[in-house]
């Protein structure tokens, strides 16, 4: 039984889907199929239970999924081990950001990690299309990491949420609902909303909220740094809904009005993710525990605009 034969099985066994899990293994599905075909040999037991529309595991493949994964995590623990004791970890990182990501800070993160592991260089990628193309970058190998806002569940992740932050309305004060303390998203239907691009995690909340309302909603203008939606709101190009803390706090500035969202609370959470197959060189794995002193508390709103 080799190691590599248990890491293609695990896997296999978190996708559920041999195409899946060679393009997480970098590998022809062939090679992780025959892999998986020796480990089933080896142990006298077929694992999974294939057809053309599923792959399920076995009572074999379930009984064998936590060994395996013990096994896995013990062989990195020595390659970690090892790589200490040879003077320090080397390599490389790719790290996967949003295009603002205040509430963790990076440079001091970093800064922490390069006096730690001075032999690794990290490599920062500002993600072009937003949270869902940081996760398919994950999935497809090319970051190992990625701070990213992503709602609900995450096929093929394994996320750690590290903040949530409200959401709040965005009006200019000359709105016919700005008096209000707080808005329905029902009586913004009709309205032209300024948003962030589809695929960003803000854009994904609000989108689904009203989906779940039984509302369509017009975006006439995308911005990809949420910040600088409220500087279109004060236009009165439209109205805007966005985390917190991209909302303006300058009590001075009368031409907004900042609302709080009616009903169920509207939750913009970031996350640290990796791809779930768990193949991590040790340059990842020393970063993972470090991210936590670096996360800044959530931003809160204690007065409105106006």
């Amino acid at each position: 039984m080799e190691l590599r034969h248990l890491e293609y099985f695990l896997a296999v066994a978190e996708e559920l889907n041999f195409t899946r899990a060679a393009r997480r293994l970098h590998v022809v599905q062939s090679g992780v199929s025959a892999s998986v075909r020796a480990l089933e040999r080896d142990l006298d037991a077929k694992l999974f239970d294939r057809t053309s529309k599923k792959v399920v595991l076995t009572e074999a493949g379930a009984a064998l999924l936590p060994e395996a994964r013990r096994a896995v995590e013990a062989a990195n623990a020595a390659r970690d081990a090892v790589a200490r004791s040879q003077g320090g970890l080397t390599g490389s990182v790719s790290i996967g950001t949003l295009s603002v990501h205040s509430l963790v800070d990076l440079p001091a993160l970093f800064a922490e990690y390069h006096v730690a592991h001075p032999g690794v260089r990290l490599r920062l990628v500002v993600a072009p299309s937003g949270s869902a193309g940081l996760a398919e970058s994950l999935l497809q190998g090319s970051l190992d990491v990625a701070f990213l806002a992503l709602p609900g569940p995450h096929p093929g992740l394994n996320v750690k949420r590290l903040t949530s932050t409200p959401m709040v309305a965005v009006l200019p004060a000359a709105h016919p609902l700005a008096a209000r303390d707080e808005v329905d998203l029902r009586d913004l239907a009709g309205a032209d909303f300024i948003d962030s691009p589809a695929g960003y995690g803000n854009r994904m909340v609000v989108d689904e909220r009203m989906e779940t309302l039984g509302l369509r909603r017009r975006v006439v203008i995308e911005v990809p740094d949420v910040v600088t939606a409220p500087a279109f709101v004060r236009g009165g190009l439209g109205v805007a809904v966005i985390p917190a803390f991209a909302a303006p706090s300058d009590v001075q500035d009368s031409t907004l009005r900042v609302l709080d969202i009616a009903g169920p609370p509207l939750m913009w959470e970031t996350g640290i993710a990796t791809a779930s197959h768990g193949r991590f060189p040790p340059a990842v794995r020393a970063l993972l525990p470090l991210v936590e002193n670096h996360v800044h508390a959530p931003a809160r709103r204690d007065r409105y605009i106006g």
